[in-house]
């Protein structure tokens, strides 16, 4: 009765993660917190749009983009520099520049259009890409866009700053929910979220039907075993090996189905990974 149960639970239990996942995505976008809440935090760039005003000074109320030589020009101080400081430095700089012209200036700098914020995805593991931040965003916020990612190996990913990983692994972050190892994305930022290059789980020795099965979130050891058939008669219940391949070294895992199927012993229902292989060992007697 149990090997026919094993696959409806597991199915239910992929339905129910999967679920969970959406739920906890869009929870995470209606935290999103729109960029002119943080705009000191902003950094200028090159393209930007920009609302400039001087109270009370209808001259020096105008809009303006930054040119690429990270420049603007304002009326009767000619060049300014505006790529690379925040909103909150530029009103400070131009409000010292133009006491020349008026008597205690209180200037606005408003960030109107975002061109320069972006962070670039690459990999195969996800159509690659240009995201533009349009407000305060952290990875996690960002891989709840991304829609499907069956076929990435967010295990292998990283998050790529000035030329040095500033975070790997993606999965515990979005599969598992550890949200406490978040991050908060920067302009320039670049995700490599490579290809799963292995989907399958591959189930050998005594079973009836040795196979490759597809790697399902959350398969256990057992599910797979009973998905080759089931053991042979011939099979060592108590002698079963996972290989499983991590990084360039290869792990070596235990299983004692007796005792979970004796003792109740859960432990011994390990969750497999994709690409490892379940060995049955055949008893000598």
């Amino acid at each position: 009765m149990a090997g026919n149960n094993a696959l409806p639970i597991s199915l239910f239990r992929e339905e129910f993660m999967r679920i969970n996942l959406m739920a906890a995505c869009i929870g995470m976008l209606f935290l999103m917190v729109p960029l002119a809440s943080g705009a000191a935090d902003y950094v200028i760039g090159e393209g930007d749009g920009l609302d400039i005003s001087v109270w009370g000074v209808k001259e020096l109320t105008f809009s303006v983009k930054v040119r690429p030589d990270g420049k603007i020009t304002v009326p009767g101080l000619g060049d300014v520099a505006a790529s690379g400081v925040t909103p909150k430095e530029l009103q400070v700089s131009l409000g010292t520049r133009l006491r020349e012209l008026v008597k205690n200036p209180i200037v606005t700098v408003t960030v109107r259009d975002i061109t320069n914020s972006k962070v670039y995805i690459y990999g195969g593991g996800i159509k690659s890409g240009v995201y533009d931040l349009q407000r305060r965003t952290t990875l996690l916020q960002l891989l709840c866009t991304l829609g499907e990612v069956k076929t990435a190996d967010l295990r292998r990913a990283y998050l790529l700053r000035n030329g040095k990983r500033v975070k790997e692994d993606f999965y515990k972050l979005f599969i598992k929910g550890e949200s406490e190892n978040d991050i908060l994305l920067e302009s320039g930022d670049s995700l490599f979220i490579p290809l799963l290059l292995d989907k399958n789980v591959y189930i050998l020795g005594a079973v009836l039907t040795p196979k490759a099965v597809e790697y399902r979130e959350g398969m256990r050891v057992m599910e797979a075993i009973l998905e080759a058939g089931g053991f042979t008669k011939f099979a060592d219940q108590d002698d079963i090996i996972i290989r499983r391949k991590v990084g360039q070294k290869e792990q070596s895992l235990e299983v004692k189905a007796k005792k979970l199927f004796k003792q109740g012993d859960l432990s011994q229902n390990l969750v497999l990974e994709a690409g490892d292989y379940v060995l049955v060992k055949e008893s000598l007697f």
